[in-house]
């Protein structure tokens, strides 16, 4: 057992010049587990910490900076806790039990709000947007298994008060609640689908282009009333393609295409783009092409992007020979696994112009090479700083830059920059070097003091220094210590966003603080609309870069303009798209208006197209007795003036209106198994549309019993049969494993036939799938050259007492060996009775060759056997008893043919092997009223593999079926009853 350290709490009130340890149970051992900070009163701290002698859980809580603490026990296992966005007393806590709590005095007091909630998938009210500022938005697992988004006020939370914004059922792990807008998907019928509301209106597809295809989407960003996404298309692998959205996060454009991903932890994807803070409308982002990764930048949120420039002197003051086309300045855009150092790239709001980063100069961006560059422009001119990657801390709004470099060597120096990483200083912040965990500044852009926390060694507690640069500023700065630089793009345009924006910088030679009171922006002068101010709008795509006019959009092959929205309602008009829209958040007035005279039309009568009719839940097979509710959708066309035919297929018929409209599923029950052929049918004046679904109708299986002559020649047809409770025509599909195949054989019918051309042991495995019901029986056989079989037949008493179940047979059929081994002292392995199926009871004995022995003459001793089992026949010696006294007497059938030898020729013989008995119920089964009828003819599925690699069945295998390399079976012919087929296609 390792030893548990006690957690340690220290609390510093002079900017970590001294540190007090605080002791939250005096004499107790406690476990800090984790700590929460309000934010909007950070006086208000929250300690979730585990005690060793009990094993509880308890909060600890402050008011006073952590000056003091006030200990809560809870009645539960804290996962997380969230503070409420604007009210400091109020808090959600998810549990480990998957429950989420509520506490409105600080976490004093706690009050169940919901159970099976996904964890991380839980929001408060977003101020501004939601009207109740105590709503809570949860992702949460319904008793049926399945997800759905529901909302509700934390003072009145029960399964009565809750609300579904959205009817149907969401895929877990996807609700995300930012800012103005709701997203999460949903996967029914193998098809995923993404949803949008909009400052909570209701909820509507997100439009991609048609043929996008989408195999994942990410959030990238929500500000400024547009939503960036990035979408993984069909033929994507390690790429996003980029999309911006109009206000409403309904139709999205292309932004930018094959922007690299890769996968982390817990499968979460990494998209190479990064929101450059302090500047709006500006981003970087790698993009993959033919496996060359080049980083990208806009100024105008994606409208435009182009190459980084590189600079022309490296930091010794010589030329980098690094020119475009051929060359650029590349980064990478990786975020810290640390959160206490920065990523690759550093930005931040309050030091509007200054990126930092790591990367390379060259025609690619290369992994292993971490130069560290700077800009103080916003990306119009870069400089090299460093060989090695550093970790960044902006201080004093960007007027201190601070940089430790990364590496796993300890430091006892670290450098720093007052002139926006024009020169360096190098700072000795300790006497004994340590390895660097991390870099903390004091709360608030205007402060100059961090902390520098790591240790000595790995056994070492932490070491926290404190570095203080506020003494080597001797003043405030004044306006006369600043200057100013405008905002342009690489292309030299000053106009971005639709305006001119000017930004005050603190002059180099000036060492002063720039404080509290400093602000960044200075101005900023509305331009007038140009081209280059609109995009592309949803359907449309810009003109390939080879062409004159790479501004101009042309629609898509799919889309038509003039075709009429979705929601389009007779009566009302709507705006055919001329193929441009302004970007979003451009201040540009006047000028150019691309959109300008767009057509207004009315919306016309259309006729529904895209109707669906489902079960709810997705399934296809219920059973007898159950309710089902129907559920019937329209993707397109007018629902106000359109009628509903339903038809069920059990005779109830009916006429709706409004049915898509109202969402309302149609509740129904079958009461007879069957297949039900359910169509729906919608029609308005201007045309009609039809779906149909055919459901299936079953009682769950009960048992299943594989039934196979125990003897089988070489090449001699063989028949075998899956004995099934209940019965349920054309609703069973038998999927069948003969041999070694992994691919199974597949059938209609409860019986196929086979052939085997080589002798052996050969395994025979069925399964029966009737809806969600799935049961296996198994059989081992041995294939031989030769034997004989003597027909039997017994006194027409045995019938009146024959169920016809199997077990009843083989238990016929083992009294019948055990007496005829009795009489001829044959030994019982080498005899075997087999009961056939239905009425008049009949029999077939085998009898069996013992392994063959170099002194004994074969033919000899098979003739004696055969010899003393006819007589003892003919004799009447072979009877037995039935309840009530009632005898039963073996005797040889007449045929016709008499005995029957089996194989490749006259005077050989044959061995067969025992049964192997699988049956999947417990105890036996008794199968009445079974007619026995010779099995039809059946299809020959089996899928053929030429590279014979290992397939999965598409139902599971139980244990008894024997794993091998897969290979075609041999003298295999399978095919189908005809009617059976038809009656099956067609019910």
């Amino acid at each position: 057992m390792g030893k548990v350290l006690e957690s340690s709490l220290w609390r510093s009130s002079d900017f970590g010049t001294s540190y007090t340890k605080l002791t939250l149970q005096p004499g107790v051992t406690t476990i800090i587990d984790n700590f929460y900070i309000c934010p909007t009163n950070k006086r208000k701290v929250i300690l979730v910490s585990s005690s060793l002698s009990d094993g509880d859980q308890s909060l600890f809580l402050s008011t006073d900076e952590g000056a003091t603490f006030q200990k809560q026990p809870v009645p539960f296992f804290v996962e997380t806790l969230i503070f409420h966005p604007k009210e400091e007393d109020k808090i959600l806590a998810y549990t480990r039990e998957s429950k989420l709590y509520v506490s409105s005095d600080l976490g004093k007091k706690w009050t169940l709000l919901q159970d099976r909630v996904t964890k991380d998938h839980v929001f408060w009210a977003v101020s501004g947007v939601d009207d109740d500022p105590d709503l809570v938005h949860v992702e949460a697992q319904d008793l049926s298994g399945g997800f759905r988004y529901v909302t509700c006020s934390i003072y009145n939370c029960s399964e009565k008060t809750l609300t579904a914004p959205f009817a149907g059922p969401i895929d877990q792990g996807t609700l995300t609640v930012q800012d103005d807008y709701i997203f999460f998907k949903a996967t029914s019928a193998n098809r995923t689908k993404y949803y949008v509301s909009y400052r909570r209106n209701e909820f509507v597809l997100m439009k991609l282009p048609k043929y996008a295809l989408p195999k994942d989407l990410q959030i990238i960003s929500t500000d400024e009333s547009q939503v960036f996404v990035a979408v993984q298309e069909w033929y994507q692998v390690d790429t996003y393609n980029l999309y911006q959205s109009d206000p409403r996060g309904v139709h999205y454009a292309l932004a930018l295409e094959d922007v690299r991903s890769s996968r982390q932890a817990e499968e979460s994807v990494l998209i190479d783009i990064l929101e450059v803070r302090g500047v709006k409308g500006v981003f970087l982002a790698n993009q993959k092409i033919d496996g060359k990764v080049m980083t990208l930048i806009t100024y105008n949120k994606g409208r435009d992007w182009d190459y980084l420039r590189p600079p022309s002197m490296d930091m010794n003051g010589k030329p980098t020979n690094c020119k475009p086309p051929d060359c650029h300045l590349h980064l990478h855009l990786r975020w810290a696994d640390n959160p206490y150092v920065s990523g690759t790239v550093h930005t931040k709001d309050t030091a509007p112009g200054l990126i930092m980063g790591a990367g390379n100069l060259g025609s690619q961006l290369v992994e292993y090479k971490e130069e560290m560059y700077i800009t103080s422009d916003c990306g119009h001119t870069w400089r090299q700083v460093f060989e090695e990657e550093h970790h960044i801390l902006y201080l004093d709004h960007g007027g201190v830059i601070v940089a430790i470099k990364d590496t796993s060597i300890p430091l006892k120096i670290l450098k720093f920059s007052a002139d926006e990483g024009l020169t360096w200083s190098t700072y000795n912040f300790t006497s004994t070097s340590v390895f660097v965990d991390g870099l903390l500044s004091e709360p608030g852009d205007e402060t100059l003091v961090m902390t520098v926390f790591g240790h000595i060694s790995f056994r070492s507690d932490w070491e926290l220094v404190k570095v203080d640069f506020r003494p080597s500023f001797s003043r405030q700065c004044s306006e006369e210590d600043y200057s100013s630089w405008d905002l342009s793009n690489l292309q030299g345009d000053h106009c971005i966003m639709g305006q001119q924006r000017s930004f005050r910088k603190r002059k180099s030679t000036s060492w002063c603080i720039k404080g509290r009171s400093f602000t960044s922006a200075l101005t900023s002068h509305v331009c007038e609309c140009r081209d280059s101010d609109f995009l592309c709008d949803y359907g449309f795509e810009r003109s390939p870069s080879s062409e004159s006019n790479t501004n101009k959009c042309s629609a898509n092959f799919w889309f038509n303009p003039l075709s009429p929205p979705d929601d389009c309602a007779l009566g009302q008009t709507y705006t055919s798209s001329l193929g441009y829209r302004k970007v979003v958040s451009n201040m540009c007035e006047g000028g150019v208006d691309l959109q300008q005279g767009p057509v207004q039309l009315q919306c016309p009568l259309t006729p529904p197209r895209g109707l669906q009719v489902s079960i709810q839940g997705e399934a296809v097979a219920v059973r007898p007795g159950e309710d089902v509710l129907f559920v019937v959708r329209q993707e397109h066309g007018d629902v106000l003036t359109t009628k509903y035919q339903v038809d069920l297929g059990d005779g109830f018929k009916a006429m709706y209106v409004n049915l898509t409209l109202t969402g309302e599923p149609i509740r129904h029950r079958y009461e007879s198994p069957g297949v039900y052929r359910v169509s729906v049918r919608a029609e308005n004046i201007a045309g009609h549309d039809e779906a149909v679904l055919f459901v299936q109708v079953n009682s769950p299986l009960q048992a299943l019993y594989l039934e196979v002559v125990p003897v089988v020649g070489i090449n001699q047809e063989v028949n075998l049969t899956a004995v099934l409770l209940p019965l349920n025509p054309n609703l069973t599909v038998f999927y069948w494993w003969i041999g070694h195949s992994l691919q199974p054989l597949l059938s209609l019918d409860n019986s196929v036939t086979t052939r085997f051309s080589d002798t052996g042991d050969v395994r025979v495995t069925v399964q029966a799938a009737c809806g969600n019901s799935v049961l296996q029986d198994s059989r081992v056989l041995r294939v031989l050259d030769q034997f004989q079989v003597v027909p039997l037949e017994f006194s027409k008493e045995l019938d009146a007492y024959n169920p016809n179940t199997p077990e009843w047979r083989e238990d016929v059929g083992l009294v019948v060996t055990r007496l005829l081994s009795k009489e001829t002292s044959v030994p019982e392995e080498l005899l075997v009775t087999v009961v056939k199926p239905g009425l008049p009871t009949l029999a077939d004995l085998f009898v069996l060759l013992p392994p063959p022995r170099p002194t004994r003459k074969r033919s000899l001793s098979s003739d004696k056997r055969l010899a003393a089992v006819q007589q003892v026949l003919k004799a009447q010696k072979i009877s037995f008893l039935l309840r009530g006294g009632v005898r039963v007497l073996v005797a040889l059938r007449d045929t016709g043919t008499g005995v029957q030898q089996l194989g490749s020729g006259g005077g050989y013989w044959a061995v067969v092997v025992l049964f192997v008995i699988g049956l999947f119920a417990a105890g036996a089964f008794i199968l009445y009223n079974f007619i026995r009828k010779r099995p039809g003819r059946t299809v020959y599925a089996q899928m053929h593999n030429e590279k014979e690699q290992e397939m999965t069945s598409p139902v599971s295998h139980s244990e008894d079926v024997q794993g091998a390399v897969q290979g075609n079976h041999s003298g295999v012919v399978l095919s189908i009853n005809s009617r059976e087929m038809h009656s099956y296609l067609v019910s």
